[in-house]
């Protein structure tokens, strides 16, 4: 037996979503054995806009049974049916989610006739409920309301299980192992299948083949899975304009980084606000104070005075500080890594010769301080950052020239690249922007071991 159910709700993606409408039609594969339909008080204000699609409003709803009053009448009505829906993941999981908020379960199998119309019925521009109705000739009336949609889906599924092709389709799709279910409507299961379990960046297309998102992964196809998982307003909305998704392997999690930034910049897809918005440059700036000793600090760089060096968050601009404290044996506290009005007594950072301490000359300290300075503004050196490539006989690399990110590629493993010019033949040149400058210099902050310094030749 089928439970063919449709909703309308106040539209606040799942877990703020409340049920304002619920039609349910028991079928048995050949005719209606029950029914059941009523408006639900959500107990909450119904949006203006929800009240335009639907045409639901608040007095409508004002004397009907809360959802807690219908969920007996509903749960015997689904119990031991396989629940069906046109794009069943938000029917079911908003039934779920209200159920549960009254310490009620909901386990049942479920149908998906959007799915099934894209494998039975290929070929149409459209799978929505109502445009497929059109084409396919069945009445749809009271569009927008519980009771008109259901009945219209309840045509649709005896159409589909006529189909000759259904038997081995619905056994497929009622498979506990098949992941039919929880793909978005519009999205074939191969195209989800030929995804890798490695690191890259991959690409979320409508229907028209534009780019709609960007993301990054170590592993693409559980990052792509978490997708479909997530029952947030913005995933349900990504994952119902996907119709396709495609990728590019990186090999490792900077490149990917790298990769995903420079594609958002190009792309400036729809679902992505990282790395649209401003981001705050900090600069790290020297002074000297009424001692005579010369410190180091940080702030945002319209407020510090000729940045030695920039970097776009605090975290770094602290991380390039203690790098300089600990090979020019500097002070943390003239290097405003801790507040203290005594001595200094940082955890990691021992280095200190005792400038906080009166056991050091501020002539002799405040010369290490200036070679620091002079070595952060002579780093901008061409080096390359040396990482693990697509594949076992490979090597990814990424270019930093003059201080500057100005590309990536992929090479033999264990090839020697001594100058620009070796590496320029392997180079997938990139534009510089902040984020990639961020990335990099992060990157080498951390892990100065992936660094190979060539020679400009």
């Amino acid at each position: 037996m089928y439970a063919i159910v449709d909703i309308e709700t106040t539209g606040n993606g799942i877990k703020g979503n409340k049920i304002t409408e619920i039609s349910i039609f028991i079928f048995d594969g050949k005719e209606i054995v029950d029914e059941y339909t009523t408006l639900v008080n959500p107990n909450c204000e119904i949006p203006y806009f929800i009240t335009g699609l639907t045409g639901i409003d608040n007095d409508m709803v004002r004397d009907a049974p809360s959802f807690e009053e219908v969920a007996p009448k509903i749960l015997a009505l689904l119990k031991e049916n396989i629940f069906v829906a046109h794009s069943v993941n938000f029917d079911y999981n908003v039934i779920k989610e209200e159920l549960r908020r009254i310490g009620q379960t909901l386990a049942l199998k479920k149908l998906c006739t959007v799915r099934l119309s894209r494998k039975l019925l290929p070929g149409y521009s459209s799978y929505s409920l109502g445009k497929l109705c059109s084409s396919l000739g069945i009445p749809l009336t009271d569009r927008h309301r519980a009771r008109g949609d259901a009945a219209a889906t309840v045509l649709l599924f005896k159409q589909l299980l006529d189909n000759p092709k259904a038997e081995p389709v619905f056994t497929s799709f009622l498979n506990a192992r098949s992941q039919e279910i929880t793909l978005p409507p519009g999205l074939s299961k191969s195209s989800y299948e030929s995804l890798p379990n490695a690191a890259g960046i991959y690409y979320f297309k409508n229907t028209k083949g534009e780019i709609i998102y960007v993301g990054k992964a170590k592993n693409i196809k559980k990052r792509v899975l978490s997708h479909f998982y997530d029952k947030s307003k913005k995933e349900l909305k990504l994952c119902e304009d996907t119709s396709d998704i495609d990728f590019k392997l990186s090999g490792n999690e900077l490149l990917a980084l790298l990769m995903e930034s420079t594609a958002i910049k190009r792309h400036y897809p729809l679902y992505n606000r990282a790395q649209k918005r401003n981001v705050i440059p900090y600069g790290v700036f020297s002074y000297e104070d009424r001692q005579g000793i010369l410190h180091l600090a940080y702030n945002k760089q319209k407020l510090a005075p000729n940045p030695i060096v920039t970097f776009y968050n605090t975290t770094d601009c602290r991380l390039f500080i203690e790098q300089l404290c600990k090979s020019f044996n500097l002070c943390p506290k003239y290097c405003h890594l801790q507040d203290t009005t005594g001595p200094c007594s940082h955890f990691r950072i021992k280095e200190c010769k005792g400038i906080c301490r009166g056991e050091e000359e501020a002539e002799n300290y405040n010369s290490r301080v200036i070679n620091a300075i002079k070595h952060s503004l002579d780093a901008n050196v061409t080096y390359l950052i040396k990482d693990k490539g697509r594949t076992r006989e490979e090597d990814a690399v990424i270019l930093v020239k003059d201080g500057t990110y100005a590309g990536f590629g992929f090479v033999p493993k264990n090839l020697e690249l001594p100058t620009i010019e070796d590496v320029l033949a392997f180079l997938q040149p990139q534009k510089n922007t902040i984020e990639t400058t961020r990335l990099v210099r992060t990157h080498t902050l951390k892990y100065p071991k992936s660094v190979v310094l060539l020679n400009n030749r």
